[in-house]
């Protein structure tokens, strides 16, 4: 099973992140100029939370409140879930499910951060070891 490790080396990833005093409206618009659902909120280079789109249509749309008029800090998530590199893409989908996220930022243990994982990375790297087993277990059969 690969690593977190191994996501980060083979990710073409650009770390996108936003401070807190932000608009919401702002980080809709990176969000959509890089074609991402989520965003790392960062204040003085510490990360204090993770903006989502699920963030955006709990707590902007469902209670009516205006998108360029509120700071991302109001509304991100606070209450981070993160994973280390040595954690396997395996636990990263069992921390997904059981505490219902779709990203999980990465840091190292020193809190650094590193990038971010989300439930499409994972399942994709699932898929793809699962095709490679498939075919391994095919060529064996086959003899």
């Amino acid at each position: 099973m690969r690593t977190v490790r191994e996501f980060l080396n083979s990710a073409n990833q650009t770390l996108a992140t936003i401070s807190p005093e932000e608009t919401v409206y702002q980080a809709l618009t990176l969000m959509a100029e890089r074609n991402l659902t989520a965003l790392l909120v960062v204040k003085n280079k510490a990360l204090v939370g993770i903006f989502s789109e699920r963030d955006y249509a709990r707590k902007i749309i469902l209670k009516g409140k205006r998108s360029r008029e509120t700071q991302v800090g109001e509304i991100m998530t606070a209450k981070l879930i993160t994973v280390e590199p040595s954690e396997t893409v395996n636990e990263c989908m069992s921390i997904m499910t059981e505490r219902r996220v779709r990203h999980l930022p990465i840091v190292n243990p020193d809190g650094e951060m590193l990038g971010i994982i989300s439930i499409g990375d994972v399942m994709k790297i699932i898929m793809e070891e699962q095709r490679f087993m498939i075919k391994e277990l095919k060529r064996y059969i086959a003899g």
